[in-house]
């Protein structure tokens, strides 16, 4: 009856789902250009593990065999096109011999050849013999794949210099830059590491080399040190400047010109170098070894006014003691003292403007 009544009413009854196409956990796809089902897949495979009329003969370090096919061989890589070429078979076989690496890595590289995919604990276990492999037998895909592998997941300390060396014999420039870094970064871990010392007898020029990079780096590193506590003093010194026009002009918290009136209630100053100087102000005031060497700290007072004096736009209207006489002062200073002033006055305006902050501006008017 619903049979008859589906055909009646001229429905046609709804096909069930498709079954959902799956690959199987173990293997991985790995950058392949094109899209390619489980199924065939499974084909690859089953034509590299059956050998079914197989041509070649590929001989392992181990003297173990491994069957695969020519033609696929060759357009996989056009070193194995070109071996196929000269070489003339024996009882129907060509023998390309494959040695110093495991069998089970020239096995995982040849299967790639067939479907472009690998299970990953093979990746784990035989990537530097991979990737010596993908580079000799050109095979770009597999070679980008175990590069990014390296980089991303099994670069470590203790394996750095066997994989650096190899990224340079295999031609593989990113991955040896990323080695490299590493190695600076920890140097005294991968110095000790069995990789450095196979290194050290193997490519002792290598180690050479290594070594003078580790130096310049650290020359680097003590010089980018060595210009940030520069740039430190000369930002305290412009802070120290703004602080003393501040004092001078406008007064701070019990100290300031004598014709301004001091509110107890202010509110906090802005100038973190305000209290430093203030005290120091203050000795100086009051000093009576104030002539320049008798005393540390008023010969530090009179480095600050000579050099607030070189900072000043306006000497004529400035609230700084001693401003205009500095200023006519260096006329008068010997040529390798006023070099040396005018060194450290364009340091701390060059620091000031690599912050980010406006140019140098004393202009000190009442």
């Amino acid at each position: 009856m619903a049979n008859s009544h589906h055909q009646e009413s001229g429905m046609v009854p709804v096909p069930p789902p498709l079954p959902v196409k799956t690959v199987a956990s173990t293997v991985v796809m790995r950058r392949t250009s094109f899209c390619v089902d489980a199924s065939t897949i499974e084909t690859w495979d089953r034509l590299f593990d059956d050998a079914y009329r197989a041509d070649v003969s590929i001989q392992t370090s181990s003297d173990d065999v491994i069957y695969a096919h020519s033609s696929i061989l060759g357009l996989a890589s056009p070193v194995f096109r070109s071996m196929f070429k000269r070489q003339s078979r024996r009882k129907r076989l060509f023998i390309v011999p494959i040695r110093g690496v495991p069998t089970e890595a020239v096995r995982v590289f040849i299967r790639f050849l067939y479907s472009s995919c690998y299970e990953e604990n093979q990746m784990e276990e035989h990537v530097l013999s991979l990737l010596v492999l993908s580079h000799s037998y050109m095979v770009p895909r597999l070679k980008r794949e175990c590069e990014g592998q390296l980089e991303h997941k099994y670069l470590n300390v203790d394996n750095v210099i066997d994989v650096f060396q190899l990224a340079l014999l295999c031609d593989a420039p990113r991955l040896s830059i990323i080695c490299h870094r590493l190695i600076l970064k920890n140097f005294k871990a991968a110095s000790l590491s069995d990789g450095w010392k196979a290194m050290k007898e193997s490519h002792p020029i290598l180690e050479r080399e290594l070594l003078e990079t580790v130096a310049d780096e650290a020359n680097r590193q003590n010089e980018k040190v060595k210009k940030a506590n520069e740039r430190k003093v000369y930002m305290q010194l412009y802070d120290a400047m703004e602080a003393l026009v501040h004092i001078c002009r406008d007064g701070c918290r019990t100290i300031g010109p004598h014709d301004r009136a001091f509110n107890t209630h202010q509110e906090p100053c802005n100038y973190e170098a305000c209290k430093g100087l203030e005290s120091l102000v203050r000795h100086f005031a009051g000093c009576k070894l104030r002539v320049p060497g008798g005393c540390v700290h008023c010969k530090r007072m009179w480095q600050l006014l000579e050099l607030h004096s070189r900072l000043c736009l306006d000497p004529n209207v400035c609230r700084v003691p001693l401003c205009k006489n500095f200023k006519d002062r260096t006329s008068k200073q010997k040529k390798k003292d006023d070099i040396k002033w005018r060194i450290l006055v364009r340091k701390i305006l060059r620091t000031k403007s690599i912050t980010g902050a406006p140019y140098f501006s004393l202009a000190a008017s009442s």
